[in-house]
């Protein structure tokens, strides 16, 4: 792996941050009207410009940092002091870890043969994307409250981005969150955690219905430029920038943890195993590679190998089916996040990234450039692993170590048992086993259940249902433009804030 090289910038001396589509067809714009879009009007992701390059005093500092601390420094590189003043951030990202239930936010656990498993999943919904979303929250509310302005949430959901989505934005008075869920196909306690949500500003929709079939009415809504434009309509999902930028912290942390030494000539490299989906974790792993840490990446998939087919042969295309598999967050035929990867491979090609993606769009197939699939080769690894490869996992780890993984963890732990060459390696946890009671009682294990989610049985739930036959877009057509009519009787104004306005297209599940 080559490692980029560089120097620290000084945060005076720091041309302004800015964030540009990956395919080159609208103007720059800053950290806020980033965090406001979902896709770029050009059908896009934001990415920023330029990258801080951290040079090794850097690093050796950081190492020294706690999770927290490493979100608020790498932070104040992507946004700047004049958009959200340094303690003002640093207050905000205190604010959003502050309902997690471990002291240091994530939780490395050390368990036998090698196997280090950096647990993410200390908040609210036990889930890896309470991380990013909890501050994405509170970067949404600090320019809402600023502006005295509204938006629209809307996120389709096969199971833990609604539940994150809705905890970071509960209670708010300056959004509304909708969520749609196909009915049946999360786990209980995924249902639960969304339709026991009783607050004013968080709509919940139970659709007789699967999670393509879901993702049509919001699609329609963004497509309604109009729409979206007077109801201020935007994504949490991963295509948002603020979530990757919170995710490149994992890596960082994750390095330090596992790190043999910083004393060494070169630094020593770390493997970081990322369970993989969409692919917002392992972009944000390329990203903290490009800033200049010395990681070697592994994108970890389920029965749905599209990334792995990628990074093995420069093959992008769909498989026949979405499987239904045990490590169900990962069960995705069309990974957006790879956009980004190949656009920051390119060297921010954006002629290039626009051409291949649109040619996916059409054909839903795709072979890479020979340079482009080198340099992705280079970059990460990869390894799909079946459903008795994830229960074979999650039994070995609790019978050496009385530890329970949940399947998209046992995903990783599956690639850490094939390999067993002493390399110094850190498994990304995204979600607790007790949200998998299914995939446990599979291995042939106990569930075990906080009592937060026990409490979960016994709780009111909240929800509309979205029967077969009945126009979905339009009941989610005539809820918004309730909610919004509320908000401007109480004085408020539903239209989009800041500097760089941009309107979200498309929707992504994770």
């Amino acid at each position: 792996m080559a490692v980029p090289r560089g120097c620290t910038i000084n945060p005076s001396a720091r041309a302004p941050m800015e964030y540009i589509s990956t395919r080159g067809g609208v103007g720059a714009v800053d950290f806020e009207g980033a965090l406001f879009s979902g896709y770029t009007p050009d059908g896009g992701l934001f990415m920023p410009q330029h990258y801080p390059s951290l040079d090794r005093d850097t690093l050796r500092r950081w190492s020294r940092l706690s999770y927290r601390e490493l979100v608020k420094e790498l932070c104040s590189l992507f946004i700047t002091a004049e958009l959200i003043p340094r303690n003002t951030l640093n207050d905000l990202i205190d604010r959003a870890f502050s309902r997690f239930r471990h002291k240091d936010v994530v939780h490395l656990s050390r368990l036998k043969d090698g196997l280090n498993v950096l647990e993410l999943w200390h908040g609210v919904t036990y889930a890896f994307k309470d991380l990013s979303l909890s501050c994405t929250g509170q970067f949404l509310q600090y320019f809402l409250e600023k502006k005295q302005k509204h938006v629209t949430i809307l996120v389709g959901t096969s199971g833990d981005t609604g539940s994150s989505a809705i905890e970071s934005v509960r209670g708010q008075k300056n959004m509304d969150i909708f969520v749609l869920l196909p009915k049946g196909l999360c786990t209980q306690i995924q249902e639960l955690q969304m339709t026991t949500v009783i607050e004013d500003n968080v709509h919940v929709f139970a659709a007789h219905g699967n999670s393509d079939e879901i993702d049509e009415p919001i699609k329609e809504l963004f497509a309604d430029v109009d729409f979206a434009r007077k109801y201020n309509l935007m994504s949490l999902n991963s295509v948002n920038w603020s979530r990757i930028m919170v995710q490149i912290a994992h890596h960082f942390y994750a390095y330090f943890q596992c790190a043999p030494s910083l004393d060494t000539t070169p630094l020593p490299v770390v493997e970081i195993v990322v369970p993989t989906g969409g692919g917002g974790n392992i972009t944000a792993g390329c990203i903290a590679q490009k800033m200049g840490l010395p990681v070697w990446l592994v994108a970890v998939v389920n029965s749905n190998d599209i990334i792995h087919r990628t990074v093995q042969h420069g093959d992008l295309s769909l498989s026949e089916s979405v499987k239904a598999t045990l490590a169900s967050a990962m069960d995705i035929q069309e990974p957006y996040n790879v956009e980004r990867i190949f656009w920051l491979l390119s060297g921010s090609d954006s002629h290039l990234t626009k051409m291949l993606m649109e040619q996916f769009s059409v054909l839903k197939s795709l072979k890479l450039p020979e340079d482009l699939h080198r340099k992705l080769s280079e970059t990460l690894h990869s390894c799909s692993a079946s459903d008795e490869d994830i229960v074979r996992a999650m039994q070995r780890c609790w019978e050496e170590n009385r530890y329970l993984l949940c399947p998209h963890s046992a995903v990783a732990a599956h690639y850490h048992y094939s390999q067993l060459d002493g390399t110094p390696r850190c498994c990304l946890a995204p979600a607790s086993a007790a949200k998998f009671q299914d995939a446990v009682l599979r291995a042939g294990l106990a569930p075990q259940l906080p009592p937060e989610i026990t409490a979960l049985m016994a709780m009111e739930t909240r929800s509309t249902p979205l029967e077969r036959g009945q126009d979905w877009a339009q009941v989610l057509r005539e809820r918004i433009k309730a909610t919004a009519q509320r908000w401007e009787a109480q004085g408020g104004q539903s239209a989009p804030p800041g500097q760089g306005e941009v309107t979200g297209q498309g929707v992504n599940r994770t």
